[in-house]
């Protein structure tokens, strides 16, 4: 009966949470036996074998998918593995594990886990001390676990040549979003509770796009030998087999592709996928040396490409320039895009910085400290709401009173508000620098005035004097508000927002100040004698003279978040302090441009039909110009979301699975513009 059902491809819906309640994901229901040994109330059934957990782990998916001696002669340079069920992440340190006893060169390891009810970072840490064999590497996977925060978590590990992608969402919504990317997967690990317990992760209409997301000659291996599944995965075009299952069960089920799985069918418009191949590239061009371009060509240079940044003037000396930066974000009561990638920008990177830390790329003290944030909430009503919501999120952020916060900053404030763990504050010039350290990168700053053109299939870009500074097969544009100069990107909604900052002699009194403060402008403990607070906006204005007005706005914005400090800035003469103005680029729905740069008239004509009615679905894929790729408009959280949209544009330029929901990437595509106003018939 199933099987004549599968056959019918499933519909396909993108993840898409906007407008409903924001908050953490269900709770996992997790409980402990008698035997410490971890048990889901929800499904009523164990996450392990009692037997062995790590020995079934082994015999049915590493050995049932022929891992790891597939890697050893594997053509490619990276191998991907889907799981539904990432549970305690058992399978996933176990093949971590075998990925590191590999010689080298060896595949980079792409992972990527399906999961409803993540675990809670402490049932994670005790579910996993059973196994002190895996201790260094689950140590390493607690440090970066995302908790609860809905969405899509990637954590790079092992410098990049491990990718792990958490997608903490419902797998009927998660593996359709995926396998609209195209295939991607070459084993798979179908590890949900049992058929009986679990039917939605066993459910027919998930087998066509686990095909769907898989190449040919993809594996598959599961511990169940259910007939309904095995069924289901020939049907959607698996040649299945049964082999011997670990312990006391019988049979285990694996399986191959033959072929290659029909695609799935459109339920939106792919404006935003380009209509040309992604061709393997060696080489890319940087345009741009602030923490867009230099997150991205970190990102490329791990993946082995030859990276050169072309940088106009200084590393950082534009708007990354600033002494100091917050790691910033805020909260919502309801889902949005902007909501979301802030949120899930701003975990991404935690983990980031953290990481580089304690790689010692980045040095406490001196380049900046996660010591924490605190930010000011003013609505009470907002302050009440949101500390509910953060019920199960406490990893991420908790509401404080003003007394509960004083003895995170080492002072009170004026108003409550939310404390951010995992955040802190940079020094934007030096973590440039250090992303810059790579054997893959070359940089060549004050190049000037660049043109950029394609010419004989690749970029190439010319200094004001036509002499040619760069070439590559991809260039990505990562130039703030001068990115509108190149290569026809003039119709791009870029604003320009000066703002200054104030350089604050820190003080007796400031020096008690232990994290940052987010009010209506920031502030960090001290950095070299000094603190940088600000910042203050100057909309549709260009000037970037000093002002001692704007120095004194940024005195009062401070004084009034922490009044005891008030007699000490009021006596300040404004007009003797230091500062800096910066030009943020920010786009009109404040979120980046990220993604491939569309041909703007063919895309226009491509999606004309757009202009009568937009919800019509247009199979053509984008018109995109090749190779050319827009990193841009970060705005005043280029700390927090350079990473991730990094990590996005790499796994564009690779061909990789992307790290966010097709959701997100829509939201996050210079191409968005274009497609909004055709839709409200203004192009």
């Amino acid at each position: 009966m199933l099987a004549a059902h599968v056959r019918q491809h499933p519909p396909h819906r993108i993840v898409n949470r906007d407008n409903t309640p924001w908050g953490p994901t269900p709770a996992a229901d997790l409980q402990w036996t008698a035997a410490g040994e971890p048990w889901s109330g929800r499904f009523q059934d164990i996450y392990f074998s009692r037997e062995d957990g790590a020995a079934e782990s082994r015999h049915v998916f590493l050995a049932g998918n022929q891992l790891p001696q597939r890697w050893q002669d594997w053509p490619g340079e990276r191998f991907c593995i889907a799981e539904t069920g990432f549970g305690t992440g058992l399978n996933f340190l176990l093949t971590w594990q075998a990925w590191r006893t590999l010689p080298t060169p060896r595949p980079r390891l792409h992972y990527i886990s399906v999961e409803r009810y993540p675990l809670a970072r402490e049932e994670l840490q005790r579910a996993l001390v059973a196994w002190p064999d895996l201790g260094e590497l689950a140590a390493a996977l607690i440090a970066y676990w995302p908790g609860r925060l809905p969405g899509q978590h990637r954590l790079v590990l092992e410098d990049g040549a491990v990718l792990l992608d958490l997608w903490w969402e419902d797998v009927a919504q998660a593996l359709p979003d995926l396998a609209s990317h195209g295939p991607q997967v070459d084993a798979w690990y179908l590890d949900g509770f049992a058929p009986a317990r679990n039917e939605a992760m066993w459910s027919a209409t998930l087998f066509p796009a686990i095909a769907a997301l898989s190449r040919p000659g993809t594996t598959c291996a599961t511990f169940t030998a259910a007939g309904e599944v095995r069924r289901g995965l020939a049907a959607a075009g698996f040649d299945m087999h049964k082999f011997p299952g670990y312990g006391r069960k019988r049979e285990s089920l694996g399986g191959v592709l033959s072929s290659a799985a029909p695609a799935p069918p459109l339920r939106a418009t792919p404006w935003d996928l380009p209509d040309t191949p992604t061709d393997p590239a060696a080489s890319a061009l940087v345009l741009g040396a602030g923490l867009a371009g230099c997150s991205v060509a970190r990102a490329l240079a791990r993946r082995g490409l030859a990276v050169t940044v072309l940088e106009r003037g200084a590393i950082a000396g534009a708007a990354s320039g600033n002494p100091q930066g917050i790691l910033y974000t805020r909260l919502s009561r309801r889902h949005a895009a902007l909501t979301d990638f802030a949120l899930q920008s701003f975990r991404h990177a935690s983990s980031h910085y953290a990481g580089m830390f304690a790689r010692a790329e980045l040095h406490t003290g001196e380049d900046g400290e996660l010591c924490g944030m605190f930010h000011l909430e003013e609505d009470a009503d907002e302050f009440a709401a949101l500390s509910a919501a953060l019920t199960g999120l406490e990893d991420l952020a908790a509401g404080l009173t003003p007394g509960q916060a004083e003895q995170h900053l080492g002072l009170a404030t004026a108003l409550p508000g939310f404390w951010f763990l995992g955040s802190g504050w940079l020094r934007p010039t030096a973590l440039c620098r250090a992303l810059l350290e790579h054997p893959g990168i070359q940089v060549r700053s004050n190049c000037g005035e660049l043109a950029l053109a394609h010419e004989g299939g690749q970029w190439r870009a010319r200094d004001a004097h036509g002499k040619l500074v760069g070439e590559a097969p991809v260039a990505v544009i990562c130039a703030g508000h001068t990115s509108l100069s190149q290569a026809g990107l003039d119709w791009l909604p870029l604003r320009e927002m000066p703002g200054q900052t104030t350089q604050l002699p820190a003080s007796a009194a400031s020096s008690t100040l232990r994290a940052a403060v987010c009010h209506r402008g920031y502030i960090a403990p001290a950095a070299g004698g000094e603190h940088c607070i600000g910042a203050t906006f100057r909309p549709r204005e260009r000037n970037v003279e000093l002002r001692p007005s704007e120095h004194r706005e940024n005195l009062d914005n401070l004084a009034a978040a922490l009044p005891q400090w008030q007699p000490w800035l009021d006596a300040l003469p404004a007009a003797e302090l230091h500062g800096r103005v910066g030009i943020r680029c920010t786009s009109p729905d404040y979120l980046p441009l990220c993604g491939p740069a569309p041909e703007r008239e063919a895309f226009l004509h491509a999606y004309a039909g757009l202009r009568k009615n937009a919800r019509q679905i247009i199979a053509q894929r984008g018109p995109y110009m090749p190779g050319l790729y827009v990193n841009t408009a970060h705005g005043a959280r280029g700390l927090s979301s350079t990473p991730l949209c990094a990590e996005l544009l790499a796994s564009q330029i690779c061909a990789e699975a992307p790290p966010v929901s097709r959701e997100l990437s829509r939201a996050l595509s210079p191409a968005r513009f274009l497609v909004r106003d055709l839709s409200r018939n203004r192009a």
